[in-house]
């Protein structure tokens, strides 16, 4: 039995050898994944930079129009007190 099992074992390795992974493989899976951590690399970090920007540019947006809305809220104020002061300056 031991020599056919032998026989077939040989058998198995000529018609199907094993492929093992060698240096050269290995080195060309780096490359691989250098080139493309390489090339999302810059598109990561500027969409990164541009949402950081667009946060900061709404966030001074928001700030913009809440003191405009309060500019416009003092500037009715002050026409409404310097309305009262030039009739009470009519009366007395």
């Amino acid at each position: 039995m031991s020599e056919k099992t032998d026989l077939l074992e040989e058998l198995d390795t000529v018609i199907n050898p094993k492929k093992e992974l060698d240096l050269n493989y290995f080195l060309y899976v780096l490359l691989g994944v250098f080139f493309i951590v390489a090339l999302l690399f810059p598109k990561i970090y500027i969409q990164q930079q541009i949402y950081f920007a667009s946060r900061d540019i709404a966030k001074l947006k928001g700030e913009y129009d809440t003191l405009k809305e309060e500019n416009r809220l003092i500037r009715a104020s002050a026409e409404s007190i310097r309305f009262k002061n030039q009739i009470l300056d009519t009366l007395f």
